[in-house]
């Protein structure tokens, strides 16, 4: 069983008891998340498919971990004109384990 969510504006298929990074949710280590915005559900090869949500169908989450993503260099440069500019980023993480899929 296996279900299509949106999470914080990003899409993501899930399956219970798996460890999923999302971008970060202003949400305590250890307490559970519930998301309702379910787009599919697959029970099983019995596909449910929401015009644009499921109605009723949930699922619960618990927070692990806040953690900071690769590092990305963003470099910037104009040939012959002396410009060049270098920055790096780093994006922020929650770490999430999907409990329960409910449809």
């Amino acid at each position: 069983m296996y279900a299509i969510v949106e999470i914080a504006g990003q899409q993501f298929k899930v399956q219970k008891d798996q460890k999923v990074y999302v971008h970060r949710l202003a949400a305590e280590v250890g307490s559970k998340l519930t998301f309702d915005r379910i787009l599919l559900i697959d029970n099983d090869g019995k596909i449910n498919v929401g015009a644009p949500a499921i109605e009723g169908a949930k699922i619960t989450a618990e927070v692990n971990d806040h953690v900071k993503g690769d590092k990305v260099i963003v470099f910037k440069k104009k040939r012959r004109k002396g410009y060049k500019k270098r920055n790096g980023h780093r994006q922020q993480f929650t770490s999430i384990t999907i409990k329960t899929i409910k449809a």
